[in-house]
């Protein structure tokens, strides 16, 4: 298990009881009929464990920033697990800001000790800095409104450049289904629009962007090649889940998936191709969290 959780889960005891429902479409919103799983902080903490980057219940789509705005009141556990563990910094910073939401609200010396012991352990173990350096502020200003208002301010502010360049890409895909370029210009803008986002665009929506490219008959083969020659050479992280996503993609070509495993084998060797093997079997639900801890 890793470091904390026991303590994330002890901390935010009798705080849970405070939430709803995950809002429609939200993380915990899809969860599959006859789960096993009883919260959103145990799915939280198995993506961790499979050093994976934080996806809804039922692992449809990654977590993105909006999953933790005030319409969607998030489990504490959840959200704390998310702030300190997250792969992608920026769901980890929008995760503090329910936590702080809730804080704001409590009206007893014992919830508001709770609190603040569950901002020490974000203080103490994030990622992050820049989420460190939220929760200390949080704490420190007694969970006022304004700081609230100030992280979202500054959050957005960090976004909104890679938002508005992603709504610039879209329409350079369109323009590609249209036929109005060619292979090679299309990888260029998508090495342009890669390296202006990185770390700067939620990973859910770069991927949701990838999983349509790859998922539309729109795209010629030789883009999707080239496109998949890019993507062995990124972190390696990242590419094992996106190389995955491309293997489960619903009626994904045959060709595609022999091009996309013939290539990792080619670039990466052996072992890439076990751990995107097998997390491909993870996605499809053909092995369990249990039987990978199995195999390490």
């Amino acid at each position: 298990m890793i470091a904390g959780t026991e303590t994330i889960t002890n901390a935010s005891k009798g705080m849970n009881g405070r939430k709803a429902n995950g809002a429609r479409g939200g993380p915990e919103s899809a969860i599959r009929p006859g789960d096993s799983r009883p919260n959103l902080a145990d799915h939280f903490l198995e993506c961790c464990n499979l050093n994976r980057y934080l996806t809804v219940a039922d692992g449809h789509r990654f977590v993105i920033t909006e999953d933790f705005d005030r319409q969607a009141r998030i489990p504490a556990d959840a959200a704390a697990m998310a702030a300190i563990f997250s792969k992608d910094k920026l769901v980890a910073q929008a995760a503090v800001l329910p936590l702080g939401q809730a804080a704001k609200g409590l009206k007893t010396r014992k919830e508001r000790a709770t609190f603040e012991r569950l901002f020490a352990l974000i203080e103490e173990q994030a990622l992050d800095g820049r989420v460190r350096d939220s929760a200390q502020a949080l704490v420190e200003r007694g969970f006022r409104e304004a700081e609230i208002r100030a992280l979202e301010g500054h959050l957005n502010d960090q976004m909104s450049p890679a938002r508005n360049r992603y709504r610039q890409f879209l329409e350079i895909v369109r323009r590609m289904m249209d036929g109005a370029m060619t292979a090679p210009d299309f990888l260029d803008e998508f090495k342009s629009f890669t390296a202006d986002v990185a770390g700067r665009l939620d990973f859910g929506i770069y991927s949701f962007c990838l999983d349509r490219l790859f998922g539309s008959l729109r795209i010629p083969a030789l883009v999707k090649q080239l496109l998949v020659g890019e993507l062995v050479a990124f972190p390696p992280l990242v590419r094992r889940e996106l190389l995955t996503n491309i293997l489960v993609f619903p009626g994904q070509s045959e060709d595609l998936k022999r091009f996309v495993r013939n290539s990792v084998m080619a670039e990466l060797g052996r072992s890439a191709a076990v751990e995107i093997e097998l997390l491909e079997a993870y996605k499809l639900n053909r092995v369990t969290w249990s039987d990978l801890a199995g195999t390490a």
